[in-house]
């Protein structure tokens, strides 16, 4: 497989369940929340603050907890920031080298855009007002978000997974606009769980693969605590 400069495949223990005849899923992980750039502090996973992840992001979880890892997210983040235009021309670059690799292999390419960030890859133009979805339409994107209100309906290969936290209420009543849109809520546990419903809706196993546009429409995506959320206490991680 050839060499990315931005993207990761086979990185990922969660997505390397999923990896096989079928799908094959490459991940962008930059620094998440927060970075300085030149001077200038910029956010990428904006609900963040609201829903009281910070702590319990997975960015510490597996490799990135090792700070070789770490350093090499945030250069990808500052050259997100300080130079949009490079970063989007090897980002095209690194996609159509795995486009090629999943193809000739009768593949499925998946890509997650936002591994450790929230950003609204929608609303970034690439050629002529098109942004990354339109360039590969045949690339199924997909990605876990915060933010209730993203609009992608215009792009069937790109799928969004809301993720629930109890840690402010303003942003937990969110979960009933997102269900009734149709979205499906990843919701993070304490410990594994044995049960098929929540809130009345249908529980899948978000552990056992990461292909959750395979999910069916407002399914609530059971996930269980890693790295520095397991010892969580905002209300982002459930015990129930």
């Amino acid at each position: 497989m050839s060499n990315y400069k931005l993207l990761g495949v086979g990185t990922n223990a969660k997505t390397i369940k999923g990896d096989g005849s079928e799908y094959l899923t490459a991940i962008l992980y930059m620094t998440p929340y927060k970075v300085m750039v030149d001077g200038k502090l910029f956010n990428s996973c904006s609900m963040a603050a609201m829903a009281s992840c910070i702590d319990g992001c997975l960015y510490t979880a597996g490799r990135g907890k090792f700070s070789n890892v770490q350093t090499a997210r945030q250069r990808k983040a500052e050259w997100f920031y300080r130079n949009r235009t490079s970063f989007m021309l090897q980002l095209y670059e690194d996609i159509y080298k795995f486009r090629q690799y999943c193809l000739k292999r009768d593949i499925q390419p998946c890509v997650r855009l936002n591994g450790t960030t929230d950003i609204r890859w929608e609303l970034i133009p690439y050629i002529d007002g098109q942004n990354i979805f339109d360039q590969f339409p045949d690339v199924q994107f997909y990605d876990y978000t915060k933010i209730p209100n993203r609009k992608v309906a215009d792009y069937p290969n790109y799928h969004l997974t809301w993720s629930y936290s109890a840690a402010n209420p303003k942003y937990k009543e969110h979960f009933w606009d997102v269900i009734r849109n149709g979205m499906s809520v990843a919701v993070v546990f304490r410990k594994p769980v044995n049960m098929t419903t929540w809130r009345g809706y249908k529980v899948v196993d978000g552990d056992k693969d990461d292909l959750r546009f395979l999910d069916p429409q407002q399914s609530i995506v059971a996930l269980y605590a890693k790295g520095a959320a397991k010892h969580d206490s905002t209300g982002f991680v459930q015990d129930i």
